[in-house]
This record gives structure tokens, C-alpha cells and sequence, in this order.
């Protein structure tokens, strides 16, 4: 006979679930503070173009929302920046991901130069610094490392455990604050672990029929963990072959 306070056992299923990208529901903590700030000061920025840097999971897509729903700006994917660059509108553009995604890096030129002109805004977003972009364009880098950084990092356990309730209320999940407090201080300290810990401790309360407990989450930092340590031991036998 099941546990009275436990429903039938259920698989784990994706349900896409969508995070929250309105203004309200942005955790302004010290790490994302400036970069809070100057998607804010929109359209009284000094300078056309802003960039954004910051890990996977650190909010750089919810502040891209946020200045694009402020100023109406057009969203340039790798199929449509070519357009965008080459059409006549003026409206701001938001180009997320520009380290990873191979944007046509002669239409991220037209752009740049356009926003010299003062003739559009220009939000970037990207994981690592400018030096490390794959970019084969000399002029484009030049133009891009003119542009204000602002970085985003959880910065300290409480941001983590805002991240934390923010994620589980994108899911529509309430869990107890002790569960957070347990996991926070156990976890590798990055806002993309939190993301990996928050699907994992998901799928296993489906799974098991239950709420996230602390006996789940203990799970399932140990399963992050294991997965992680082949990693780390490959970095270890790399450094020593050197």
C-alpha cells in the first residue's frame, strides 16, 4: 500500500517548462546589480552599444528581454542578423550569444557601424570575454571591445538561493527554504549548476511520487558530483601531462 503522503509513482516528463522574463521577476543581487542598472538607464545610455558577459543560467537573457520589450528591440537570430543589419529601421537590436552561435560576422560590422552613427542601440550577450570570441574579423573585435561590459555572477549564498526560488517558480514548484539553505553551501557555486540542480531534483521528486525533499536533493548533488568528477579528472591528468 503507498505512503499516505505520497501519489503513484510517476515518470519524469519534459514538460518545456518556460522561465518568467518580465521585469519583476528579475533578482537584482550584487553580482547583476550594474548590468541591472544600465538596462534601466535605457535610452540615456553614453554609448549605443552594451555588453553584457556572464556563465550560462546567469540572467543575461532576462535582462535581453527586459531591454527589448523596454525598447521595442528587434531579437537578431544567426538566420535573421543579415536583414536586420541591412534593412533601414532604426530600432534597437538585442544579438544574444554572440560568442557561440557564428553570427555573420559582416552584418555584426554593419550593425557596429550603424550604432557609431548613432543610428540604432545594440544589446550583446555572451558567456566568455571578447579576447576568446572565435572571430575571424579584426575590425569587428576592435569595434566590439570599445563597447561598457557589465558582467553577471551569483555572487554570494544569497543570491544563489534567490536563483534557487526563481527557478523553482518558473516550475511552479514551492519548496521548503531548508531544502535551499541545505543544497546551497554543498553546490558547485555557479547560477548553471543551480539550473542542472533544479531539473535534476525535478525529475527525481516526478520519479519517486514526491515533494523535493532534502533527502532528493542530497541525491541529487550526489549524482552531480559523480558526473562531474570524470571531468575534473581529466583536467587533473591534462595539467600533469604537460
Amino acid at each position: 500500500m503507498p505512503s499516505p503522503d505520497r501519489g503513484p509513482r510517476q515518470l519524469p516528463l519534459d514538460l518545456g517548462h518556460e522561465p518568467s522574463h518580465a521585469e519583476d521577476d528579475f533578482l537584482v543581487g550584487e553580482g547583476n546589480s550594474l548590468a541591472y542598472a544600465r538596462i534601466l538607464a535605457w535610452p540615456h545610455w553614453p554609448d549605443g552599444v552594451t555588453l553584457l558577459i556572464g556563465p550560462a543560467a546567469s540572467g543575461k537573457s532576462h535582462l535581453a528581454r527586459i531591454f527589448a520589450d523596454r525598447s521595442n528591440a528587434l531579437l537578431a537570430t544567426s538566420d535573421t542578423i543579415r536583414d536586420i543589419a541591412s534593412s533601414p529601421s532604426q530600432r534597437a537590436v538585442v544579438v544574444e550569444d554572440v560568442d557561440r552561435l557564428g553570427h555573420d560576422e559582416h552584418a555584426l560590422f554593419h550593425l557596429l557601424n550603424q550604432v557609431m552613427r548613432g543610428e540604432r542601440t545594440l544589446l550583446l550577450t555572451a558567456r566568455v570575454e571578447v579576447a576568446l570570441w572565435p572571430l575571424r574579423t579584426d575590425d569587428v573585435r576592435s569595434r566590439v571591445r570599445r563597447a561598457p561590459v557589465f558582467r553577471l555572477e551569483a555572487s554570494d549564498d544569497i543570491e544563489l538561493s534567490q536563483m534557487f526560488v526563481k527557478l523553482f517558480g518558473d516550475r511552479q514548484i514551492k519548496v521548503d527554504p531548508k531544502v535551499i539553505g541545505y543544497v546551497v553551501p554543498r553546490m558547485e557555486r555557479s547560477p548553471e549548476e543551480a539550473a542542472a540542480l533544479v531539473d535534476l531534483m525535478d525529475r527525481l521528486a516526478l520519479a519517486k511520487g514526491s515533494a523535493i525533499t532534502r533527502a532528493i536533493a542530497s541525491e541529487a548533488l550526489e549524482q552531480r558530483q559523480a558526473a562531474q568528477k570524470p571531468d575534473r579528472r581529466e583536467d587533473w591528468d591534462a595539467q600533469t601531462d604537460e
